[in-house]
């Protein structure tokens, strides 16, 4: 079977979309940090250093969004406790992240 490479290069392309949803690098920054787990907003402010609290709370937004993470709300009342986890589809981009990593450690 001959491997069919998209055309990113065109707006429509399913690829080319994909790239541009996950080309921030805080978006793979807060993927990689979910990949170990739930966390609440203050232990990935922690985690993922020089994000502001205003570009953490938009990315993940946009990443709930996009239905890479989901919010989870652990207590309604003020102060409302809430944490943030991927999702199915969030977790499957372990595998091509793990894969940028190799190669990063492999030619960097």
């Amino acid at each position: 079977m001959a491997l069919v490479v998209p055309d990113v290069l065109e707006e429509s392309c399913a690829t080319r979309q994909a790239l541009e949803r996950l080309a921030s690098k805080w978006r793979v920054l807060l993927i990689y940090a979910l990949l170990a787990g739930p966390q609440r907003h203050a232990e990935l402010r922690r985690r993922v250093a020089g994000i502001s609290p205003k570009m953490l709370t938009e990315t993940l937004r946009e990443m709930e969004a996009d239905g890479l993470v989901e919010r989870r709300v652990l207590k309604e009342r003020p102060p409302q406790h809430v944490e943030y986890a991927l999702t199915a589809l969030g977790k499957t981009l372990e595998a091509p992240l793990a894969a940028i990593c190799s190669w990063a450690t492999e030619h960097g």
